[in-house]
Order: structure tokens, then C-alpha cells, then sequence
């Protein structure tokens, strides 16, 4: 591990014009103080992913490019491919740019940028991966505070060990990186890809700061998506859980098809009840649906996975 290790600040973008210009100006800020203490190398930089922007974010970060000479460095998607894809993306063009760690950092800097130098340290002090793991979701609305504490106990409970609150600011190795890269599959859920890995890592925590500039990229359907990947990428149990209600509604239902019979030559008594018929119905069928909504889920990830498609597209680059 190098005494003063080249850092790649990573950040994802997608129609972010409105904060490239401060984002830019703070990192910069952040690598010169860590340069200045010997903690990075001189020649540690930015590299923007343009995951598919439609506003002028391109052109900023190429005037940036040309402003902040091998400071600041873009790759451009030839379309939106995703968050996750963008990451990944930058984090394998960093090490390509001669990086020996890389931090993944969100444009609005809502991540706390200070705690930059703490992932450095731990880095320097052996972990390979620095993972940052948010306070408190303070700063977030009612339904996505319960929707995402709801989903890190569910993924916990599906036998998924991820850490409450991990987010997408973290710092990995190169060698994370060329491991990761084995990895092929098309539908990536980060978070739990780190998971699997092992390695040596450490947590940093850090509270988030409102957004200052532009609106979060991130709608409820990206945000299902996001979690569907994660849930059919690492865990059965879903599916083995379509067995088990298979299963068990068969039992019941043998059940009380045995308790009629007894109830009709024992005490010669007629099944009661159209309203329990159709209720019963339509329990059924409901459970019926959601398990082959299951199944779909599972499907659909495997119909991606087998095309095996180029997880992206980079149409140009500025180094």
C-alpha cells in the first residue's frame, strides 16, 4: 500500500448542471488539504460519470476537464444505464486512470465530504474497504425513512448481512475493484456486491446534509427496482417461500375438506356459507398472484442476466 496512495473521487451525474461548479470546487478543495498533509498523492483526481445527462452537465464537466488539467476527468454514457452502472463504471475506469483507491461520492454532496479524510486513513491503516454508513435519516420524507429501514431488515432477514444504512459513499482498493470485475452479472445491487466479497474493511459515519441544488435523481420506481435487485440477486428464500405458502394453504386446505366430510356424515349438517366460498376464493387467488409475482421477479432478473448484454456503453471519455 503506497504512503501517499493516488485517490479517485467518483461521482455519478446525471442532470446535475446546477451543482457541478461547487461540487468540483469542494472536492478539489478537500484533495488539495490531503495532499498538502501527504495523506494522497499530488496527482489524485475527479472523474465525473455522465450516466445519460440531458442538460448541460457534459459541457461542464469538459470545461472543468480543460480548467483543472488532469484534476478533473469525465466519462459519458451513450445513454442512462443506472446509478449503480455508473459507479461501477467509474470505478473501473479509475483504476484504468491509475488510481490505488477510489471514494464514490454523490453530486449534491449531501454525503458529508469532510469525512473524505477519515476514509483515507482507514485505507492507509489496512482496509481495503471503508464502508460509509449514514447517522440518521433526518434529512429524508416519512415514506422513504420506513420504506428503507423497512428493506435493510428485510434483506437482513432473507440472510442478506448488510449494515443498516450503508450508502453509496464508501472507499474501495484497487484490488476490490479488479476482484469486483469478475463479478458479471448485469443487474447489480452494489451494496450487497461488497457484501460478498470479504476482505479487510471498516465503517466511517457521517450524517447527511440537505440538498442545496437541483432535485434527487432517484423516483419510487428506480428505488423498487434498486431493491428487486437486490432481493433476487442474493437471497432464495422468496422463492422457497412460494413453496412453503404452497404448501401450507394445500394443508389447510385438506384440513378443512376433512372437517366438512366429518361435519356431513357425523351430524348430517351441509356446508354453510357462500360468503366463506368466495372469500376463501379470493384469499387464495391473491396469494396465488403474489407468488407467481415472485416468480416473475425471478425470471425477469435471469431473462436479463442471459442476454448478457454490455452492462454499459461509454461513448466518450477526457482524461
Amino acid at each position: 500500500m503506497p504512503d501517499a496512495p493516488v485517490l479517485s473521487i467518483v461521482i455519478p451525474c446525471l442532470n446535475e448542471e446546477e451543482c457541478l461548479s461547487s461540487t468540483t470546487g469542494t472536492i478539489l478543495a478537500v484533495l488539495k488539504s490531503l495532499g498538502d498533509e501527504n495523506l494522497i498523492a499530488e496527482n489524485s483526481f475527479i472523474l465525473y460519470v455522465d450516466d445519460g445527462s440531458t442538460d448541460k452537465t457534459w459541457d461542464i464537466i469538459q470545461t472543468q476537464n480543460k480548467e483543472h488539467s488532469g484534476k478533473v476527468k469525465g466519462i459519458k454514457f451513450s445513454r442512462n444505464y443506472g446509478n449503480q452502472k455508473a459507479i461501477l463504471a467509474g470505478l473501473t475506469e479509475s483504476v484504468n486512470f491509475g488510481a490505488d483507491c477510489i471514494i464514490t461520492i454523490d453530486a449534491d454532496l449531501q454525503q458529508d465530504e469532510n469525512k473524505i479524510k477519515d476514509f483515507v486513513i482507514k485505507y492507509k491503516n489496512g482496509a481495503q474497504m471503508v464502508l460509509g454508513i449514514r447517522n440518521d435519516r433526518k434529512t429524508d420524507g416519512i415514506i422513504k425513512k420506513v420504506s428503507a429501514l423497512s428493506f435493510y431488515k428485510f434483506m437482513n432477514l432473507l440472510g442478506v448481512n448488510i449494515k443498516v444504512n450503508h450508502s453509496d459513499y464508501r472507499l474501495v482498493s484497487k484490488e476490490i475493484v479488479k476482484v469486483l470485475n469478475n463479478f458479471k452479472e448485469t443487474n447489480l445491487f452494489l451494496r450487497g456486491m461488497f457484501n460478498e466479497l470479504g476482505f479487510k474493511k471498516d465503517y466511517v459515519y457521517f450524517d447527511v446534509k440537505p440538498r442545496k441544488c437541483g432535485k434527487s435523481k432517484y423516483t419510487p420506481f428506480s428505488l423498487y427496482s434498486l431493491a428487486m435487485s437486490g432481493i433476487t440477486s442474493f437471497s432464495l428464500v422468496p422463492l422457497r417461500m412460494v413453496t412453503f405458502v404452497g404448501f401450507s394453504m394445500s394443508f389447510v386446505s385438506f384440513l378443512i375438506g376433512l372437517s366438512a366430510l366429518i361435519d356431513k356424515f357425523t351430524n348430517n349438517n351441509p356446508v354453510p356459507g357462500w360468503t366463506t366460498i368466495v372469500v376463501s376464493i379470493g384469499f387464495i387467488s391473491g396469494i396465488q398472484i403474489l407468488c407467481l409475482g415472485i416468480i416473475a421477479e425471478y425470471l425477469g432478473q435471469l431473462f436479463q442476466e442471459v442476454k448478457a448484454r454490455p452492462r454499459y456503453i461509454i461513448e466518450t471519455e477526457i482524461i
